[in-house]
């Protein structure tokens, strides 16, 4: 574990976290993968673990593009993503989709303490709101920035810069708290605390350079933030304004 940057009076203090969302509040990197499987069992696609594995924390379109590098340019990926879009939507119907534990706890004292709470998905906007709908807790985030809010995906740092403008703190004063390698790139080059909370990707000793900490789960980032930022006891935060 990286220790933190230190300031006049330890660690320095942070105002914000903006967290991605696939594979960081739900298990829904999982889901998707689970669902692209069955999708390629049925049309005989080769190697389609590692295909999803290089898409994780890029957008539709950069998706996109590599699953074309990979198979073709011939390859009917809007009809296949179309299939497996429709089974993910039914396994969220039943239930199948999950919050990761102890996000609810965290994103709700986040709120309550006075931190500016945000989201940097490369999912779209829409759906990133329609899942957090589904658990009741939208109210928490006071910015969300979707994949297609931006013209550069991860690992490019747009989606965080604009993230931090929208919440109007500082890079540096705020963590990022990602699963994915693009996402810890994107936060890293934006100046951001980058957390990695890894989920279907372990962790290289390349992301242990660019990640502040590499934690094992939600909680145990919660409790880091009690310990070092004074979270949820009776410490709220000052904002400062981004550049």
């Amino acid at each position: 574990m990286k220790k933190t940057e230190e300031g006049k009076n330890g660690v320095v203090q942070c105002q914000g976290v903006v967290f991605d969302m696939d594979g960081v509040l739900f298990d829904s990197e999982t889901l998707v993968l689970q669902c692209w499987e069955l999708t390629a069992q049925r049309h005989h696609i080769p190697d389609i673990t590692a295909t999803c594995r290089k898409c994780l924390g890029t957008n539709a379109a950069a998706s996109r593009q590599l699953f074309l590098e990979t198979y073709g340019i011939d390859f009917p990926y809007d009809d296949y993503k179309k299939e497996m879009s429709a089974l993910y939507w039914q396994c969220v119907k039943n239930g199948k989709l999950q919050v990761k534990p102890g996000v609810r706890e965290l994103v709700m004292a986040l709120h309550q303490n006075g931190w500016k709470v945000g989201i940097a998905s490369s999912t779209r906007k829409c759906v990133i709101e329609q899942q957090l709908d589904i658990f009741g807790i939208k109210e928490y985030f006071d910015q969300i920035i979707g994949g297609d809010m931006v013209q550069q995906s991860k690992p490019a740092p747009d989606i965080y810069q604009r993230a931090c403008r929208a919440l109007q703190i500082m890079p540096k004063a705020a963590y990022a708290v990602e699963d994915s390698y693009h996402g810890i790139f994107a936060a890293y080059r934006a100046g951001m605390r980058p957390i990695m909370i890894p989920d279907l990707l372990p962790p290289t000793p390349q992301m242990e350079k660019m990640a502040d900490h590499i934690f094992s789960d939600m909680q145990q980032f919660h409790r880091f933030l009690e310990e070092t930022q004074g979270l949820g006891k009776g410490k709220t935060v000052h904002s400062t304004t981004s550049e």
